[in-house]
């Protein structure tokens, strides 16, 4: 590593604690990957889930969503990047081991399988911990029992392959640093109402569940 790129780490590292600080308000983002899937699908999915957060938690997260893409040294400017989308995606060995140094300098990854991401991510995460598997969280879980209820695990938001959902996670050294949720598509249950015309109550526990999942982050409770 040269000394450039070294100091641009170490300054990135600082920027992202001071964004992290709970005197300063939060931003998130939008992870943009190469390989053709669509990252920018369900558009309005984040700005929703910041509204919400921001009026049922008392979060003060900024209302603008970044796009940031995965060998960025802007990553470390937010505590919480949003991926989703339903094909390819492929990563650098560059963009793998700055998505790795961003997780382990206290980032989280959200993943939204969007119908169709769910062969290409898992390979791609490997490049990122090739010494971390997947894991489905047990009901117990204190994401899912944040200000919200979820006493089944994730709700069905979208029904894809007619299977169950699941929550899967990546830990590191006893922390959360991924949260990945399949056959349920929280990230459509976000979306604006006229897009996918899901129900009131389908996206409100869409919502509930994105929020439990922002509280056990920015809160660590």
């Amino acid at each position: 590593m040269n000394k450039i790129k070294y100091i641009l780490i170490i300054v990135s590292f600082l920027g992202m604690c001071f964004a992290f600080a709970p005197v300063k308000n939060y931003q998130f983002a939008v992870l943009k990957y190469n390989g053709g899937g669509d990252w920018y699908s369900n558009p309005s999915s984040i700005p929703n889930l910041v509204a919400f957060c921001n009026n049922n938690l008392e979060t003060t997260i900024d209302k603008e969503v970044k796009e940031v893409e995965v060998g960025s040294l802007e990553l470390f400017n937010y505590p919480f990047i949003h991926m989703t989308g339903h094909g390819n995606v492929v990563f650098s060995t560059e963009e793998a081991e700055n998505l790795r140094n961003y997780l382990l300098a206290g980032g989280f990854l959200h993943i939204s399988d969007n119908y169709g991401l769910d062969k290409f991510i898992r390979v791609e995460m490997k490049k990122v911990f090739p010494e971390l598997e997947f894991v489905e969280l047990p009901y117990s879980h204190k994401i899912y029992h944040q200000k919200y209820e979820f006493k089944q695990g994730l709700p069905k938001i979208h029904e894809h392959d007619n299977k169950a959902p699941q929550g899967f996670g990546l830990e590191y050294k006893g922390r959360l640093i991924c949260f990945y949720d399949y056959e349920c598509d929280l990230g459509d249950g976000w979306e604006d109402p006229t897009v996918h015309n899901d129900s009131k109550e389908t996206r409100t526990k869409a919502l509930q569940m994105g929020a439990n999942i922002v509280q056990y982050v920015l809160m660590g409770e």
